[in-house]
């Protein structure tokens, strides 16, 4: 167990994470797998893990170095630590003296409806925009038709580490999984107290034990798009150009294009599906997600 002799200026908030975390079991967390330990509890990393925040982050929590959580994080933390409402009611009176007073609004993410029409009339090439936290924001008919094998459909990680289509989909998910972790570490690199991007993190790390151990790396750049192999349950193998494009009247949001080689089987395969039973609802848009 971790041994700090740093003051904790904080009121108790680090001693009270600290002992919360020390009472905690692993199974109890739902990280199944974790082995044995010679302590009980969840380690640090864990923890942090678990509220979605990088371990410096929640390390300066426990040594009262870190003066200011917001209300996002600490309702972050208290899902992380399963606090029942008592305890979850002494971690806000702990943390009030230097938690902010005032909640910044929720972002409400939209699609503007000029670039829903522009991939509704791509008929040949799937397209979808997708949220700071890779939320899917609107799709095409091609894209609906693309993915309908997953029952997941409205965030990106979600379905490449929760669905099980995407093991049969992807000729590489690895890599697919790499590179959306990392983009998801830029953003919460950039907003590590964005609500959405903790409670996904929170939900991920809870339910994929392949995602926790991506998340516990650190990356230093995305890597690049790249040519995306994939296996369609109906139209069978096809190569895309995976492009992704930022929206610059929208920040965080970007457009995503995969696109076949002209007069190649995978351009004849993306026309089949297109034939095939395109739904009539051609775009979804989903404003709920709030950041």
């Amino acid at each position: 167990m971790d041994n700090d002799t740093h003051p904790d200026p904080a009121g108790g908030l680090g001693q009270f994470l600290r002992s919360r975390r020390d009472r905690l079991s692993p199974d109890a967390a739902g990280l199944s797998g974790a082995g044995r330990r010679k302590v009980p509890g969840l380690r640090r990393d864990e923890a942090a893990t678990l509220a979605g925040v990088s371990l410096s982050y929640y390390s300066r929590l426990e040594q009262g170095r870190e003066l200011s959580p917001s209300p996002g994080v600490l309702e972050a933390l208290a899902r992380a630590l399963r606090l029942g409402d008592e305890d979850k009611e002494e971690l806000f009176r702990l943390a009030r003296p230097t938690a902010r007073r005032t909640k910044s609004p929720a972002r409400v993410e939209r699609v503007r409806p000029h670039l829903v029409q522009l991939i509704e009339s791509w008929t040949r090439t799937p397209a979808f925009v997708i949220g700071h936290a890779q939320d899917l924001l609107a799709t095409n008919a091609l894209a609906d038709a693309l993915y309908r094998d997953f029952a997941h459909h409205d965030n990106v990680l979600r379905m490449l580490f929760l669905d099980p289509a995407a093991r049969s989909f992807y000729r590489n998910p690895e890599r697919a999984r790499h590179r959306a972790v990392a983009d998801l570490q830029q953003t919460a690199a950039s907003t590590p107290e964005d609500p959405r991007v903790l409670e996904l993190v929170g939900e991920l790390s809870v339910r994929s034990g392949d995602f926790r151990s991506l998340w516990a790396r650190e990356y230093t750049r995305v890597p690049p798009y790249e040519v995306k192999q994939v296996c369609h349950s109906v139209v069978g193998d096809l190569e895309l150009r995976h492009e992704a494009l930022a929206i610059r009247s929208a920040p965080g949001q970007q457009l995503i294009i995969l696109q076949a080689e002209p007069g190649s089987p995978s351009a004849d395969g993306l026309a089949l599906l297109g034939s095939l039973d395109a739904p009539e609802a051609r775009h979804r848009e989903n404003p709920a997600h709030g950041s």
